[in-house]
């Protein structure tokens, strides 16, 4: 007999994981968390989970609580004896620190890693991380699911043409070459030098971006300071128009004031992250419907990879 499938959510993306669960064809379950005086986290299931195929939807952006949330649950499911304990992170926070990159420096992502492992997680879901070789961090199974296959529809129900795909920088161009051969498109690169994090000391474009309309990829925007000067330095050297596809709406710092003042037309973004507040320029794509038939081949067996486009 089939174990039963629940799904349960933090509140960090609890719209998103409702979104996920109807698109799967059930209902949320009824999860209880309560919190001390000092701000401490206790999650208790109120209904019965034991030898159920759990799936704890939780996007871990700052702040850590929305991390510690996730992990108390998952050791709760655990505790209460799930069959399978199937953590979703549409964004997977702290995937930036993914190597050492200077001395005495943390790698984030293993820990992040390791602390789910410790929690009871027995298979990890989530979207476009920032670097690939993070699944390497876990010892169990990872469903690395990608945005372009809600993207590039997007694109082409756009209709335009003499189009170019951008990346923002370098460590993009991968993303931005496998869109780019999809839709028989012309690429152009970026390339920036920080003077520190967050902060751009000087950028240039390689390719041809006159008479153009431009799609950036990304995988996520933070404060928005390389998309909207990149997308300020294309318009200068005769673009037709700038749209930046980023998976993950980090947005930071003044990041919405950036992009309302950029010469963006458009920048499109899914719901792994709730927008803190709404803007002209940006459109919100659903990812539910991805996972939700993700979750579905994987509960019977089926190819998970064939759904993907590129």
């Amino acid at each position: 007999m089939s174990a039963t499938v629940k799904f349960y959510s933090g509140r960090a993306t609890k719209d998103l994981a409702e979104k996920i669960a109807t698109a799967y064809g059930c209902t949320m379950g009824n999860v209880n968390l309560a919190h001390f005086s000092d701000g401490e986290i206790q999650p208790s299931f109120e209904d019965s989970i034991r030898g159920c195929d759990v799936f704890i939807v939780q996007s871990t952006f700052p702040p850590a609580d929305n991390l510690m949330e996730l992990l108390l649950m998952i050791d709760a499911a655990k505790r209460a004896s799930a069959r399978q304990i199937v953590a979703v992170l549409p964004y997977f926070g702290y995937a930036r620190q993914d190597r050492k990159d200077k001395p005495r420096v943390s790698i984030g992502a293993k820990l992040v890693a390791n602390l789910l492992s410790a929690a009871g997680a027995t298979r990890i879901m989530t979207m476009d991380l920032h670097a690939d070789q993070i699944q390497g961090f876990f010892d169990y199974p990872v469903d690395h699911l990608f945005a372009s296959s809600i993207f590039a529809p997007y694109i082409q129900s756009l209709g335009l043409e003499n189009i170019t795909i951008a990346a923002p920088d370098i460590g993009g161009s991968k993303r931005a070459n496998a869109y780019s051969k999809y839709l028989n498109a012309e690429m152009a690169l970026c390339y920036k030098v920080r003077k520190k994090a967050n902060e751009i000391e000087s950028m240039t474009v390689i390719g041809e971006v006159a008479g153009k309309h431009i799609l950036m990829i990304d995988d996520m925007i933070d404060t928005g300071g390389t998309l909207t000067k990149a997308a300020d330095m294309m318009m200068d050297r005769g673009a037709l128009s700038v749209r930046a596809f980023c998976t993950h709406a980090v947005l930071s710092g003044g990041a919405y004031e950036k992009i309302e003042k950029s010469g963006l037309t458009e920048l499109v973004v899914t719901d792994s992250i709730p927008l803190k507040q709404q803007s002209s320029k940006i459109r919100v794509v659903s990812c539910a419907d991805l996972f939700a038939n993700t979750i579905h081949r994987l509960l019977h067996d089926e190819s998970i990879s064939s759904q993907f486009i590129f």
